[in-house]
């Protein structure tokens, strides 16, 4: 049992990356992420914006061509029993987390074992759209929006550390500076925290298509084919490169026809506030 606009980003936000000796070892050193509630609520109506259009059905949704149901202001992935998707699974991580944090889950939801999403497929989630269970899971993730941005959150410190570490020995010291100059702004802290929680840390092998991934990784890797450009549109330009090639990789046509659009709107919100 498991226990819109782009406004500016809140003052306050402190992530820290020591970067001595990266170069030569892994120690490096801590990341901290410290928001105030209000903070963590911008983030939170920022990523329900990207994910739902602001759409409180859309909190608890299954998207056509998909084997599973995506929950939550972050569209947390949730396989039926049985399943095992490419994808990394993150709701039940996030509903432990809401445990932690002292949130009291729906009954049926802290009872539920094994923590398994309990519609076979979309079309039996279609059918019961309308059932209490499912309005009472949606009315919960809707009233746990802040609390949902700070696992997003603290998913994003703890993925910069493994990301950084993942990579090839001789690329961990500039990776490490290409993450410190994103941090520097709002608009570049808030791509970090967004990405990771959109299309994940790149590592998990199933994670590929053709054997090129498409996560946190593999985007702070392209950025080195546009030096010279500030580190915000450095990201966003290597995000789209990456992005894309997932979508032409893809046995799927549905990534590249419906998909990527979606995708690319997303990346242009990475941008520093007016």
């Amino acid at each position: 049992m498991l226990r819109t606009g782009y406004e500016p980003l809140i003052i306050g936000l402190t992530l820290v990356l020591t970067l001595a000796g990266c170069g030569r070892n892994d120690d490096l050193g801590q990341m901290e992420v410290e928001l105030a509630p209000a903070e963590l609520t911008w983030i939170g109506d920022q990523i329900f914006q990207n994910e739902c259009a602001g759409r409180e059905s859309c909190l608890v949704h299954w998207n056509e061509g998909e084997a599973f149901p995506s929950l939550g202001i972050g569209h947390f992935i949730w396989y039926p029993a049985g399943i095992e998707g490419p994808f990394v699974e993150s709701f039940p991580v996030m509903i432990a987390y809401l445990s932690e944090q002292g949130v009291e889950l729906p009954d049926w939801l802290s009872g539920l074992e094994p923590f398994d999403a309990p519609w076979e497929n979309r079309e039996i989630f279609l059918a019961q759209s309308g059932a209490d269970r499912v309005r009472e899971l949606r009315a919960f993730l809707s009233s746990t929006r802040g609390e949902q941005a700070g696992f997003v959150v603290q998913r994003a410190k703890q993925a910069l550390r493994r990301v950084v570490l993942a990579a090839p020995a001789e690329q961990r010291e500039s990776m490490s500076e290409r993450i410190e100059s994103l941090i520097q702004t709002p608009g570049g802290t808030y791509a970090l925290i967004d990405y990771v929680n959109f299309k994940g840390e790149g590592l998990a092998e199933a994670e590929r298509y053709k054997g090129q991934g498409w996560g946190l990784l593999q985007v702070l890797q392209g950025m080195l084919e546009h030096q010279g450009t500030p580190a915000l549109t450095a990201f966003r330009k290597s995000a789209a490169a990456v992005l894309t090639r997932r979508a032409d990789n893809a046995e799927q046509p549905i990534e590249k026809a419906r998909w990527l659009p979606g995708w690319l709107n997303r990346l242009e919100t990475y941008r520093e506030p007016e």
